[in-house]
């Protein structure tokens, strides 16, 4: 890691209401008064260190909710990267992506413009204006005349056909962004699959992000069209008598987010999620991340099935505990794969071996996972309709999610699971400051090209 990244590390820090720009300004400021009146539990000096104010609360991405939250929780929307990557996941998830109608560089700028607006009212809570009732109201009421920030965080990213379908964006595309690809064991579904835009809203309950994702809509028609939305939910567990979180479980029943990097870790962070200078990527991609979004179907009724030791060694850990099958009681304990060349003890082809090998040269393939489970009810066959909203950050996209699938390719996990949707996006860097917005870089750029429009 080079100095300028180890820097940029030590700065890593992470929103209006409705109606004109000064209705927007107004709405900032009084839900800033409101905020600061009331305890923050640590966020204003998060905005400050996020490192250590992590450590003190101890809490990592997949770590299951410890509770439902204050709702008057607010995360910082303003700083150099994106909240709702590195940020402790919530209860409550959404997927939604979009189809992008502006096609011009003065549209794209006004569309981010509003966009975030938006997010930066949301994340950080206000009242809403009361406005003729002769007129549609203001908001939709689903959280009452006054929105309560609840830890919401809105995650922006962008896909590769919003660039490949605008001549004077494309010469800006990240160099690894592209279409996902159908992998062997992939059944995708075209219409809940890609998109020119994503948003990851996280929040401690669903109807926050509901009313967030229905305020954008209202909002910004003449720009987007929505393609597909999951949604998706944490079991809450409580910390142990020892202070200690565990990873949550999906609805295999196994823990998802044991040896996840330390997302507390913000020198790590750099190296594994945040793009820099160091990378071959455009100038305006720095302090932005790959996000790999993947909706998989589990066969829940099969692998209800499936004895208990079949099951503990398709993964490759003890299903209770989470610990790995060469020993150990929690799920912390790492695997010893050396000691067990052939396989005897943990198959050389399950899941955890294959997604990580632990040699020095997977080193270069970890990814950051933030997961959510999904349940839609009941499929025309009359099974259930279960499984993983799979979230992933890397700042590599070939050496991160794609060269590990490429290694789970044909795993016997394979036999229970369906990928059925999803997309690559790339996670726009933050908003450093009030005067900016969401892909302002990006926008300044294309526009000193010479490519026609």
């Amino acid at each position: 890691m080079t100095k300028d990244r180890k820097d940029k590390s030590a700065r890593a820090g992470f929103g209006c209401p409705y109606g004109s720009r000064r209705d927007l300004l107004f709405g900032l400021a009084g839900a800033g008064a409101a905020i600061a009146l009331r305890p923050q539990r640590g966020f204003a000096k998060e905005a400050e260190d996020p490192k250590a104010a992590e450590k003190a609360r101890g809490r990592q991405v997949a770590d299951a909710p410890a509770g439902s939250g204050d709702t008057r929780d607010s995360v910082p929307f303003y700083g150099e990267h994106q909240a709702g990557v590195v940020t402790p996941r919530p209860a409550s998830g959404i997927v939604a992506s979009f189809d992008v109608v502006a096609q011009s560089p003065e549209d794209m700028e006004r569309m981010f413009r509003e966009l975030t607006d938006r997010i930066a009212f949301l994340t950080q809570g206000g009242k809403v204006p009361e406005l003729d009732p002769k007129l549609p109201p203001a908001d939709s009421g689903v959280l009452g005349p006054v929105i309560e920030p609840d830890n919401l965080t809105i995650t922006l990213g962008v896909g590769s056909s919003l660039f490949e379908n605008r001549p004077w964006l494309k010469p800006y595309k990240p160099k690894q962004l592209q279409r996902m690809p159908e992998f062997p064991n992939d059944a995708l579904d075209a219409a809940r699959s890609h998109g020119d835009l994503s948003l990851q809203f996280s929040a401690n309950l669903q109807d926050t992000n509901i009313h967030a994702l229905r305020d954008i809509v209202k909002n910004l028609p003449e720009f987007l069209v929505m393609r597909w939305m999951q949604e998706g939910d944490v079991p809450v567990v409580p910390p142990k008598p020892d202070g200690t979180t565990e990873s949550a479980r999906n609805f295999l029943g196994f823990r998802d987010g044991s040896a996840n990097p330390d997302s507390t870790d913000a020198e790590l962070m750099e190296e594994v999620v945040w793009v820099g200078e160091d990378d071959e990527e455009p100038d305006w991609a720095h302090g932005g991340t790959y996000q790999a979004v993947r909706i998989i179907r589990n066969f829940v009724e099969r692998w209800d099935r499936t004895p208990l030791g079949e099951q503990e060694r398709i993964f490759g850990r003890q299903k209770n505990s989470g610990a790995p099958l060469d020993g150990g009681t929690t799920e912390n304990d790492v695997p010893d794969y050396a000691a067990d060349p052939k396989g005897e003890i943990t198959p050389l082809d399950a899941h955890i071996r294959l997604a990580n090998p632990r040699t020095p040269e997977s080193q270069e393939n970890l990814i950051l996972r933030r997961p959510f489970n999904y349940s839609n009810g009941v499929t025309k066959s009359g099974q259930l309709d279960q499984g993983l909203l799979f979230i992933a950050y890397q700042a590599d996209l070939e050496k991160g999610f794609i060269a590990v699938q490429n290694r789970l390719n044909g795993e016997p996990l394979e036999e229970y699971i369906k990928p059925v949707g999803g997309g690559f996006f790339y996670v726009l860097p933050g908003v450093p400051s009030p005067d900016s917005y969401l892909g302002r870089p990006l926008i300044e750029a294309a526009k000193k090209s010479d490519t026609p429009t």
